[in-house]
């Protein structure tokens, strides 16, 4: 039986030596689909994780766009459809749409370098568990151990569940659209524990501080202090203090944060500031199951955001968005955020979603309402209560109370002679 194609995919090209030993050609990526070889133009760097495959891959996915026109054919066997087939589908159809495309992009990217070749069938326990061993040696992108001495960090179980839900998503998309016979169900692995992690009134402020105070640092490349590194008189995290502020005090998600504007714009949100209403969901964007309602803004916090709004950049002109870094919108801010919480003595378990988790926590504390707290955030009442109703101050407190009785009944006591006084009258 003859042994199934591969597929197109990246090879990792041997360098070849002129035969007194010298190099003639360096190792480079090619893509290979069967006998043909396409170059990539892009070489094989030892030094990095993934040794530049990442820079390649962006070379195999427009490939595959312009060589694979995926099959749409109704009613199909499982063994008959190519895994990369419904991967491309469910990024034609369903991917733009998405509030974060190009998150979702990128993973569909990583699924389909593993499932390559692979059919729907053998979408099962045994090769999903595969995938997930797999992606849990691969060291991030961004990781760079040789430069920062550190140890890479690599994809944890959430990250890999997070991408068999993609996988699930575009296969429950395909057999809607007719291309298939059968459900496919991919056995996801455990839902993490969730974070409750939350800031305290003064953790808060520490990070504010820090996050207007903390001086640049830079290290000397030339002259007697070579090597050296210094403070200079630049705060570069001061626009972090802005996306603190509107996460604690409006609990939004951070990408809708950093895509906010002064003025309404399509795909982004808004902050209407004559009423003081934050429209959290871009202008033309579809309503999804995280929702961003708009939310009144705190009183102090509108006062900030209407003197940013009116405060100039540095090259005179007016500034476009409520979160900006040298007159350019915030993209995201992980690896900002994350050097803050560092220098302010917190742990890593301090994220930019812990704002949120900080906004909801000191509602609750404060014992706002379950429907208005809820309709603020953006969740249902029963999420709130049970993930944040503990930190009430009236929880369980008639439970709590009876045990403090030690289990008496508490007997009301009646004057006789009043009680007959009050019925003759």
């Amino acid at each position: 039986m003859p042994r199934r194609a591969l597929g197109a995919r990246l090879w990792e090209k041997p360098a070849e030596y002129a035969e007194d030993g010298s190099l003639r050609k360096r190792s480079v990526w090619v893509i290979r689909d069967g006998k043909l070889n396409v170059a990539t133009g892009c070489p094989v760097v030892p030094e990095l994780p993934d040794r530049g495959r990442g820079a390649a891959e962006p070379a195999l996915a427009d490939f595959l766009t312009r060589k694979h026109n995926p099959a749409r054919e109704e009613d199909r066997a499982l063994g008959e459809i190519l895994v990369t087939d419904v991967l491309t589908v469910y990024a034609e159809d369903k991917a733009p749409k998405h509030a974060r495309p190009e998150k979702t992009a990128a993973r569909l990217l990583q699924l389909g370098t593993w499932w390559e070749g692979k059919r729907v069938s053998e979408v099962n326990g045994k090769s999903v568990r595969a995938y997930g061993t797999w992606r849990k040696k691969t060291a991030w992108k961004s990781a760079r151990p040789d430069s920062t001495g550190k140890r890479p960090r690599t994809v944890t179980d959430a990250g890999v569940r997070r991408e068999l839900e993609d996988l699930q998503a575009a296969l429950n998309h395909y057999l809607r659209e007719g291309h298939m016979r059968a459900v496919v169900k991919v056995p996801l692995p455990e839902k993490s524990l969730p974070k409750e992690r939350y800031l305290e009134r003064d953790e808060a402020a520490r990070l504010l501080r820090t996050m207007l105070h903390m001086p640049e640092r830079q290290t000397v490349h030339r002259g007697p202090r070579k090597g050296q590194v210094i403070e200079t008189a630049k705060r570069p995290a001061r626009h972090l203090a802005r996306f603190l502020l509107v996460g604690i005090y409006t609990g939004t998600r951070a990408a809708a944060i950093c895509g906010a504007g002064f003025a309404p714009a399509e795909g982004r949100g808004w902050v209407d500031l004559k009423r003081g209403i934050y429209h959290r969901r871009g202008v033309g964007v579809a309503e999804t199951k995280k929702r961003q309602p708009p939310v009144r803004l705190p009183k102090r916090l509108l006062a900030h955001i209407r003197r940013w709004a009116r405060t100039p950049r540095k090259d005179g002109s007016m500034p476009e968005h409520v979160v900006e870094f040298r007159g350019l919108p915030v993209g995201e801010v992980n690896k900002g955020f994350a050097a803050v919480v560092a220098a302010a003595g917190l742990g890593p378990d301090v994220t930019p979603h812990t704002l949120r988790h900080t906004c909801a926590t000191w509602m609750m504390q404060a014992g706002v309402d379950l429907w208005q707290a809820a309709a603020f955030l953006g969740m249902t009442v029963a999420m709130l209560e049970k993930v944040y109703g503990h930190h009430r101050p009236d929880f369980q407190e008639e439970a709590a109370g009876a045990l403090d009785k030690g289990g008496r009944r508490v007997v009301e006591t009646i004057d006789v002679e009043d009680a007959f006084t009050r019925r003759a009258a």
